[in-house]
């Protein structure tokens, strides 16, 4: 049931505090003229973060001249591959929950259901691990690459002691940070998963069912055998009443306790 609840709210959050990013940082650069400064320049990037297609112009403090610069790095990747692992886990879980709510029965049919949701639970689990580790590595590298101070020394004004060189705001990254933290969320989930869906498959029930049908048969094998069916007790060839004092295969009724005496009499 936790499973048919969160899986598809985590996935929702991974992929859209990901796939839904978009911000920017800003940068100040105070020329020695001050004709030529520029205290505003507006850098804004967003999901996929193909970095190396932000292009910004800054000035080079030499006249009107201007110079046009691009942000670093492309990070689209590990964005990507973790957005689409977001996307079909969620679509993977409500079909699920579908399955689970309305074709029970189907779902038990012939033990295919739930084999087919452990293969598919255990590689979620994995891509779930391997997505939101790139994505993890891929942040890290987005925040280097978009700070400020990183950015400012791709400009040729910054580098002159003439000129003064500020960051004025920075990229705000906690959603970013957010899906992070939702992706490993989905990984827990979905590897905690694991083990309630394998004991829905027939693996564990025959392993179970493996230890008791042995005791059964080693039961069964002394029970049909001469050592367990009253083999010394009344029904039994040792202990059989009348073989020798009722109707037994020698003689009549109590042949060797009456009948016997009292005929040697009468020979006599």
């Amino acid at each position: 049931m936790c499973m048919v609840i969160f899986a598809p709210l985590f996935a929702i959050f991974a992929f859209a505090t990901c796939g839904g990013y978009s911000g920017g940082l800003r940068l100040s650069v105070d020329c020695a003229n001050k004709s030529e400064s520029d205290l505003n320049i507006d850098i804004a990037f967003a999901y996929p973060f193909r970095l190396y297609q932000v292009n910004f112009d800054a000035p080079t403090c030499e006249g009107k001249r201007r110079e046009k610069l691009s942000l670093i790095g492309d990070f689209s990747s590990s964005a990507e591959f973790f957005v689409t692992i977001a996307v079909f886990a969620f679509l993977y879980s409500l079909a699920a929950t579908v399955v689970y709510i309305f074709f029970q029965n189907k779902y038990r049919e012939n033990n295919r259901g739930p084999l087919i949701d452990f293969i598919v639970t255990v590689v979620f689990s994995f891509l779930w691990l391997v997505g939101s580790s790139a994505w993890a590595k891929g942040l890290s590298d987005v925040k280097i690459a978009t700070d400020p101070d990183e950015v400012l020394l791709l400009m040729s004004a910054c580098k002159q002691q003439s000129n003064k060189c500020l960051p004025v705001r920075s990229p705000v990254m906690s959603s970013l940070n957010t899906s992070v933290v939702f992706g490993f969320l989905n990984f827990i989930l979905w590897a905690g998963n694991i083990w309630f869906v394998f004991k829905e498959t027939g693996w564990h029930s025959s392993g179970q069912r493996h230890p008791p049908d042995t005791m059964e048969k080693q039961s069964s094998s002394y029970n049909q055998g001469g050592y367990n069916q009253d083999s010394y007790g009344p029904a039994g060839g040792y202990n059989q009443p009348g073989s020798y004092g009722q109707v037994g295969e020698y003689g009549q009724s109590q042949s060797y306790g009456q009948s016997g005496p009292t005929s040697f009499a009468n020979q006599i």
